[in-house]
């Protein structure tokens, strides 16, 4: 039994829809949740840029004591996944390689597609992991640069409905069976997603795939807590707190108490 709590971080609050699979998988784990607002949004950003960021933060991350990471973000995850397993003593695991391997494993016609971020798709680390589990999988990535503020804004339904529907027109014509939502915020608008792709569709979302993947670690590394347990989860930001608060709601579909402030200041000292 391992009672230390397990960290999670992303660039805001679109991590916290991994967050929220992660609590309902394993209830009776701990859970601190950073969200570094100050520096959001991550995908526009150069991934030497990223990397340096989750850096900083998986350095503070450990500093805390928690006995896992999770990279809740898939342009941290494109830019800084291997860095952060090499330079961390506890294990990290990121949101590519369990979407990436259920992808490939739920595709029938061997032509996958993939909605993500800018950063995400130049990363490229869906195109090498694909490739290496199914090198007969065809991969072809679109990038998303409305959806995020979109989803963010809760914008009206119509408007969100339209910028997927031009997003998956060329995934459409290419005649892909599987979707891999690549961004953490997807979830909050999947029924859209099904809508536009229909039944016919498998849609593979970044939460459902890394819960399973940070259970399967715990059990794995033999660093589980007690099942008997009700786990407790805290928030930190880099950002205005009470704006966390009150967009983290939407986000988590859970309570959230309060939100502890941490500088750039003090992630930079733990790096």
């Amino acid at each position: 039994m391992d009672v230390r709590a397990v960290g999670v971080f992303d660039s805001g609050v679109g991590g916290l829809t991994v967050l929220h699979e992660c609590l309902v998988t394993l209830p009776h784990e701990d859970f601190v949740y950073l969200g570094d607002h100050a520096r959001l949004p991550y995908g526009p950003r150069p991934l030497a840029e990223v990397r340096g960021f989750a850096h900083e933060i998986g350095a503070f991350l450990e500093a805390q004591d928690v006995k896992l990471i999770v990279v809740a973000c898939n342009t941290a995850t494109s830019a800084a996944l291997p860095q952060l397993q090499e330079e961390l003593a506890v294990p990290v695991v990121g949101v590519i390689t369990p979407e990436a391997r259920a992808a490939v494993q739920a595709t029938r016609t061997r032509r996958v597609g993939l909605l993500a971020t800018q950063g995400t798709v130049d990363g490229g680390r869906y195109h090498d992991l694909v490739r290496t589990l199914d090198a007969g999988v065809e991969l072809i990535a679109i990038p998303c640069p409305r959806l995020v503020p979109l989803i963010e804004s809760d914008a009206p339904y119509e408007e969100t409905e339209e910028a997927v529907r031009e997003y998956a027109e060329p995934l459409k014509e290419a005649g892909v069976d599987t979707v891999i939502l690549g961004c953490t915020h997807y979830p909050l608008i999947r029924p859209v997603f099904q809508r536009v792709f229909g039944r016919d569709v498998t849609l593979v979302l970044s939460a459902e795939e890394t819960a399973r993947e940070v259970s399967d670690t715990l059990a794995r590394k033999r660093i589980e807590n007690d099942t008997a347990r009700t786990g407790e989860y805290r928030f930190l930001t880099t950002g205005d707190p009470a704006a966390f608060r009150e967009m983290g709601r939407r986000f988590l579909q859970l309570p959230i108490g309060e939100v502890e402030h941490v500088t750039l200041a003090q992630l930079g000292a733990a790096a």
